[in-house]
């Protein structure tokens, strides 16, 4: 732990030396919510988002905020032991090459809608399900999808002299619908029954446990939590296909996979809370967790600790230094497309509209792992190779 702040309604534990000031902004704004609980705790990868930073653990007693979950609802990473010592790059080409004939990247969907299989079972859908229910054909087309922004494919040389494979991506557009719908639900509810307990600009509108508008945001995301593993699932099954076509490996360990947007019923400090992680990877004693860097930078197998202070949390990657106009703006393009060459990575740079994900609008990713070794242990540092990016 870097910094502690003690001003507020509870204690701000943050694992990082400087924080942006519209992201402590937010951060203080959590440690004085009604619903909070013990204290927060802000992870060293640590930036401004919705309502409340990105890289912040929040635990909550009788609410739950839509916000403090995000827009893609069980967002994650996914990592895969191959059997392989090597890839030459030639062979990395090919195989980009038929990921991007095959996996839907960007906007793009599936022209046909997918097995009813791939998703998880959605039970009672119209009753227990009802944004799901709206949204479950659309759901069907984007089922092994990789979607935008910072989702990602990448094949990697890990120091166990191991090829592994990892893949980021969430529960595409489901999830942000489920989750607008809820925070305008939170937000209407307040309003109607005068209960406008935080300021509506911190945009921290809560729903209440005990409410049937609460339960069902959980039944919901939730499933969308099962929606995004499903889908990265999906995805590393093409992936592992492809890779054994072009180097006839027959060896894949049982993936990894974890979430890092998300809300969970967990005990801490001796009562049961929910605890929010956005953008933070859950990090209890001796489970494993992935922290990816930023796009030719490492990425890290690791192992929690079970700190108590940060809720049994930490990164969920190398967090973002400047925003993604900002990036484009401000970054050079030859310089970034250097960077990469540099480090002999295939990688995903071609226009200045691609700089919103280059290297430079990341933060140190040996900083970060650095601020949090009170939380985490380096199971296995991997190299990027080659990169497939929406």
């Amino acid at each position: 732990m870097q910094r502690v702040i003690t001003t507020e309604k509870i204690p701000l534990m943050l694992w990082l030396d400087q924080l942006e000031d519209e992201a402590l902004a937010q951060a203080i704004n959590l440690a004085n919510l009604p619903w909070a609980f013990h204290h927060v705790a802000i992870m060293a990868d640590a930036h401004v988002g919705y309502g409340m930073p990105i890289g912040g653990v929040l635990a909550t007693t009788g609410a739950v905020i839509p916000n403090g979950v995000g827009v893609d609802i069980g967002c994650g990473m996914r990592a895969v032991r191959t059997g392989l010592s090597e890839v030459e790059p030639a062979r990395l080409k090919k195989i980009l090459g038929d990921l991007r004939a095959t996996i839907p990247l960007g906007f793009k969907h599936h022209s046909e809608p997918r097995p009813v299989e791939l998703l998880p079972d959605p039970g009672a859908l119209e009753r227990d399900l009802p944004v799901v229910a709206g949204e479950f054909d659309s759901a069907r087309r984007q089922i092994g999808t990789l979607g935008g922004g910072n989702h990602f494919v990448e094949i990697q040389q890990g120091s166990d002299h191991r090829i592994w494979l990892m893949v980021h991506s969430g529960s595409r557009n489901l999830g942000y619908k489920v989750a607008g719908f809820y925070n305008n639900l939170a937000t209407k509810l307040a309003k109607a029954g005068g209960r406008n307990v935080v300021p509506k600009e911190w945009q921290l509108a809560a729903l209440q446990l005990g409410s049937a508008a609460g339960q069902q945001y959980l039944r919901e995301m939730e499933y969308c939590v099962a929606f995004a593993r499903a889908n990265r699932s999906e995805m590393m099954a093409r992936v592992q296909e492809i890779v054994a076509d072009h180097t006839g490996c027959g060896e894949f360990e049982e993936a990894l996979d974890v979430a890092h947007n998300y809300a969970a019923l967990e005990t801490h400090f001796s009562h049961q809370v929910w605890v929010h992680r956005k953008g933070a990877t859950r990090a209890f004693a001796g489970e494993f967790g992935i922290i990816p860097g930023s796009q030719g930078s490492q990425s890290y197998i690791v192992r929690g600790l079970g700190e108590v202070q940060s809720f049994m949390s930490c990164s969920h990657g190398a967090g973002r230094v400047m925003g993604r106009k900002e990036a484009q703006l401000v970054l050079n393009l030859q310089e970034e497309i250097g960077k990469l060459n540099a480090r002999h990575v295939l990688h995903s740079i071609r226009n200045r509209s691609d700089l919103e994900e280059a290297p430079g609008a990341y933060k140190d990713i040996f900083e970060v792992i650095k601020n949090q070794r009170d939380l985490i242990e380096v199971v296995v540092e991997l190299q990027p190779l080659a990169v497939l990016k929406g």
